[in-house]
């Protein structure tokens, strides 16, 4: 499955991360990626900037080294009712918004919260997308959670890194579970390298293996094409992005 978007990658602002966005640019036109999702750490997550960071992300050029850069962020969810730690100044500046369960932000609880945690995430509007998922220290019950996600056009992200074991581990079962039911019920997918060091930037060989190996349609993958993750943001309801026309 050929992949033109790296939709989760982080930069030296996030704090545990060490690279500058100008270098996961150059890494993606070396890799031959057209779009790249900037998404650093939002502020609650230990480390991470202040939200000026993400307010002021306008003045990004829409192109670096020919890529097109995608403005977001890796929000934290907060707790049951879905909030997350962003103010709502800051939505109309960004493109893409993941938001993800982290362990110094949301402590882990039991199933059924984790299930309403997240279907009330995806119901608040303000997600694009739900990152890696496959935290087995976040179960939660699948089908209502990707049922809700396919309503609502929120995408389930393939995280690269979840799958290599080197963090989140034991995440690759549950990552496998995850793909093979969405296919099933049709949700859409994204992947992401999860990159904190330029040289990660498009590492998504494991995330395309599991989506191949359950037969996903690309047209359910919104990262195959420029074409298909933008208008997926039109679907969401976002803004046409008059400087990537020609990616349309």
């Amino acid at each position: 499955m050929n992949i033109v978007v790296d939709s989760h990658t982080h930069t030296i602002a996030s704090g545990h991360a060490y690279s500058t966005i100008i270098e996961n640019a150059f890494e993606s036109k070396n890799k031959g990626l057209r779009l790249l999702c900037t998404t650093d750490h939002a502020p609650e997550m230990p480390g991470a900037p202040h939200y000026w960071h993400f307010n002021n992300q306008r003045i990004l050029p829409r192109f670096l080294h020919q890529v097109g850069i995608l403005r977001g962020v890796e929000a934290n969810t907060l707790n049951i009712d879905g909030e997350l730690d962003l103010p709502p100044s800051s939505y109309q500046h960004l493109d893409w918004v993941i938001a993800s369960l982290h362990e110094p932000v949301y402590k882990p609880a039991s199933v059924q919260q984790h299930t309403q945690t997240l279907i009330n995430v995806i119901k608040s509007g303000k997600v694009d997308a739900l990152g890696h998922l496959g935290n087995p220290n976040y179960p939660f019950e699948l089908v209502p959670v990707l049922e809700c996600a396919k309503q609502h056009n929120v995408a389930i992200e393939v995280n690269n890194t979840s799958l290599t074991g080197k963090s989140r581990k034991g995440s690759d079962v549950r990552c496998s579970e995850i793909v093979k039911l969405g296919a099933e019920i049709g949700v859409y997918f994204t992947t992401g390298s999860d990159a904190h060091f330029c040289h990660e930037i498009a590492r998504l060989n494991l995330a395309s293996a599991l989506l191949e190996k359950y037969s996903v349609d690309e047209s359910k993958v919104i990262t195959t094409s420029t074409s298909r993750f933008l208008n997926f943001l039109l679907l969401r309801g976002k803004p046409r992005i008059e400087e990537f026309s020609s990616l349309y």
